[in-house]
């Protein structure tokens, strides 16, 4: 981390006029902030396209299986094709697109999801619908990783965590109107209609990139070995791992929280819904004031984060009882875990500034893993030890990742000087 101190421009030939115009564009003459640009909107419409697509299936499936004459668990695999799919896909794609411009890749990558959901749309067997599928999450992990580098590069140094924040803010709305809108949409109109307004969305996103992003001078792309190098580092393996964790905690409990506010907390199944709308405006705020705070204090917010989330799925033990304690516990759990996000992203984009695409884009597929281990460990939870262990599980895995943040706080602090310490002195990174 011997470079950490230059800034993200400084470190890809772009300090120049992009980085004043830029600049000035995000600032007044007064030294008062201006709104985020609009490019951003941009990303952040293919991000809620892309958030619409991983989780609309869920609340589709008995129409696909029924449409495709499959079993309710063979429609299931769609679901399981995707994550797979994204895990997969956003590395394979970074290593065969790394020397493409960014905007080019975002536009590239948009017309890969555009044209995997016209095939949902078309698609007349079951087979054909798991491949558009898969070809659609392919382009998931690397837009979100490449939105969020280009995000950085639309603003001011400081606001970093921010943009990319805004970025991510476009997944986690897309839970709380998208999804819910495109299920009434498909259940109305026929499930192929909801990927039908995903494609329009795309397309839409494409428009907003093609007019609105800015070309901005790269310089010479690094190199494979360099970008490789980069993502098998200690300290980026650590993120990841801790990233994942994250993630795990999250789906843990997520996965499980239908049964658990029904069987333990006595809510009739229908009002869960609304309860899981609240826990969308939860994750929605936790990630713009997360974006806020890494931008402030990047490894500070982060472990405090951590701590706070950790505790709170160890209280859910408790509250779940309580239907009132329940809903306020769920709502700050949403806040929490979705507060990480912007600052593990960013901890990433500090430590590998000279090559960042591959890392970048691995950890969305790190947090898919996630994802897929922590929903695996909620039923191992439940078998094993009943349906009220499971959040003490998930914040477990909560703990473990707070644990690792502060082993990666002290190996950055014995491997750099305190003048290089990311997020610990933030002029160093500006």
């Amino acid at each position: 981390m011997s470079n950490t101190e230059h800034s993200l421009d400084d470190s890809t030939g772009e300090r120049g006029e992009s980085a004043a115009s830029t600049s000035t564009s995000q600032t007044s003459k007064s030294g008062k902030r201006k709104p985020f640009p609009l490019s951003l909107l941009c990303l952040t419409i293919g991000a809620f396209a892309i958030g619409m697509t991983e989780f609309i299936i869920m609340g589709l499936l008995p129409n696909v299986a029924t449409d495709l004459n499959v079993s309710i668990p063979q429609a299931g695999q769609l679901i399981t094709g995707y994550a797979l799919g994204v895990a997969v896909g956003a590395p394979i794609l970074t290593v065969f697109t790394h020397k493409i411009p960014q905007k080019k890749l975002l536009v590239l990558l948009m017309c890969i999801f555009i044209i995997g959901n016209a095939l949902s749309v078309i698609a007349p067997t079951y087979g054909l619908l798991i491949s558009a599928r898969i070809l659609t999450a392919f382009a998931h992990g690397t837009f979100l990783g490449v939105g969020s580098i280009m995000a950085t590069k639309l603003v001011t140094p400081d606001r970093r965590a921010g943009a990319v924040s805004v970025v991510l803010a476009g997944l986690t709305i897309a839970n709380i109107i998208g999804v819910p809108f495109g299920t009434f949409i498909g259940q109305q109109l026929g499930w192929r209609s909801s990927f039908g307004a995903i494609t329009i969305l795309g397309i839409v996103s494409l428009l907003g990139i093609i007019r609105f992003i800015p070309v901005i001078p790269q310089g010479a792309p690094a190199n494979l070995g360099q970008q490789f190098r980069n993502l098998i580092r200690p300290q980026v393996l650590l993120v990841l791992l801790i990233g994942a964790m994250g993630c795990g905690s999250l789906f843990a409990v997520f996965t499980y929280i239908t049964p658990m506010l029904v069987d333990i907390s006595g809510f009739a199944e229908k009002s869960v819904t609304w309860i899981l709308v609240l826990f969308g405006f939860g994750v929605t705020l936790g990630n713009m004031v997360g974006g806020r705070l890494a931008d402030w204090k990047l490894m500070p917010s982060l472990i405090v984060n951590f701590g706070i989330l950790a505790v709170l799925l160890a209280a859910l033990t408790l509250t779940l009882h309580n239907p009132v304690l329940a809903v306020i516990t769920i709502f700050f759990w949403g806040v929490a875990a979705f507060g990480i996000m912007p600052g593990l992203q960013l901890r990433i984009m500090n430590m590998t500034r000279e090559a960042p695409l591959l890392a970048t884009t691995s950890s969305h597929s790190a947090f898919n893993l996630g994802n897929a281990a922590g929903a695996y460990l909620g039923g191992f939870a439940i078998t094993h030890t009943g349906l009220i262990s499971v959040p003490i599980y998930a914040a477990v895995i909560a703990a473990l990742g707070l644990l690792g943040l502060l082993l990666s706080l002290f190996k950055q602090d014995k491997e750099s000087s305190p003048e290089g310490a990311d997020g610990i002195h933030p002029v160093s990174v500006h």
